[in-house]
């Protein structure tokens, strides 16, 4: 059931529209996707952990939520912005409708709402604080107040947050088989906000996977005897997160193959010695075009990041490796003295394209040949 609901931005924007799903009050940073499908990927990826999504595609909702497709076991996102949400899904594989799902995780939604007047807004002004909220509950001008009071994500630890509490045993394939992995090679996954299609791929690439919680010590995996290390993606700032990147940094010490994405990809940077920074608006969307920089050949990818790495600050054992051809954003990176390298892209997609797959491929060279040692 609809009710009537309010958007209002940090510099003093407000929309209104129809609210759907949980009703109730949040904030967060305020960011724009412009994939055309996988609403249900994108909203339970723990990367959108105190974002709101702006979705560009004007019709959200039409084939409904179904019970493979989640990348997590909740939507991370605080809140999402449509332009027409769709309540009657037309799909074989729906089981309920997005309100229901969001109603299910405590979220709210906005519908009616022009979304390219938002995204152009992003764009000119970056990615803001934001409060979506019923009008039941709050008023236009306390609604903008806590907009402008929301503190951002520019020092914000949240891989700790959404990270896994306890370990566990990682062996399905990709969908649909699932099939579990014929390959001998183990490997240890850092959790700090892990998409459950990395994780089909490391199995079906390389082999048996162990999740950890993004705290666990390098004593503690160094006792697991792995072949190879692999740096989840995730939500917030890179920079805070100072027990990932020293036991990153011990890892390069003991030449164990390393694969990082997204979070992963700029916490090997920063361990490594580079800098990372904040983006005006970031990368959202599965519709990017990446550039390798040694072969010049092009892939399309899907991505999700407000924060990047300075290419500038790389020191001299580290490659580049991948440029966005849309800012010239680095996008990847490879040690020339040691097994590790990264991309800030998401070459597992879930959703968008797969072209990039290759990576996966990468890494699974690697921990094949460090195992013969």
């Amino acid at each position: 059931m609809s009710f009537n609901a309010i958007l209002a931005l940090e510099d003093g924007s407000v929309f209104y529209g129809k609210g759907f799903g949980k009703e109730k009050f949040d904030v967060g940073e305020l960011v724009f996707n412009t994939s055309m499908t996988g609403y249900q990927e994108i909203i339970t990826d723990p990367s959108y952990k105190k974002q709101i999504i702006t979705f560009t595609h004007p019709h959200i909702g039409n084939t409904g939520i179904n019970i493979e497709d989640s990348e997590s076991t909740s939507i991370h996102a605080s809140g999402i912005v449509v332009k027409n949400y769709c309540s009657k899904p037309s799909n074989w594989r729906s089981k309920f409708n997005l309100e229901e799902f969001l109603v299910n995780n405590e979220i709210i939604g906005i519908s009616d709402i022009d979304t390219r007047e938002i995204t152009s807004l992003l764009r000119e002004k970056g990615a803001m604080g934001c409060c979506i909220a019923s009008l039941s509950l709050i008023s236009e001008n306390d609604a903008v107040s806590a907009a402008k009071n929301f503190d951002g994500l520019e020092g914000m630890d949240l891989a700790k947050v959404v990270s896994t509490d306890s370990d566990y045993e990682w062996n399905k394939g990709v969908w649909p088989e699932n099939n579990s992995s014929e390959k001998s090679y183990s490997v240890v996954a850092y959790d700090y906000g892990i998409k459950e299609n990395i994780l089909r791929l490391l199995t079906e690439y390389v082999g048996k996977v162990k999740v950890v919680n993004a705290k666990t010590t390098f004593e503690e995996i160094i006792e697991l005897n792995p072949q190879g290390i692999f740096l989840s993606n995730g939500p917030g700032d890179p920079e805070p997160c100072d027990y990932a990147i020293e036991n990153i940094r011990k890892f390069l010490s003991q030449k164990i193959p390393i694969f990082g994405i997204c979070l992963g990809h700029q916490l090997l940077a920063l361990a490594g010695g580079a800098n990372t920074y904040k983006m005006k608006f970031g990368h959202h969307g599965a519709n990017h075009p990446v550039q390798d920089i040694l072969t010049k050949e092009v892939f399309i990818t899907s991505q999700n990041h407000g924060f990047a790495v300075d290419e500038k600050t790389l020191p001299k054992n580290i490659n580049a490796t991948h440029l966005s051809l849309f800012d010239q954003s680095l996008q990847g990176i490879e040690f020339k003295d040691v097994p590790a390298f990264s991309f800030q892209g998401h070459p597992e997609a879930s959703p968008g394209p797969q072209e990039i797959q290759t990576l996966f491929k990468k890494f699974s060279l690697m921990v094949k040949e460090y195992a013969k040692t």
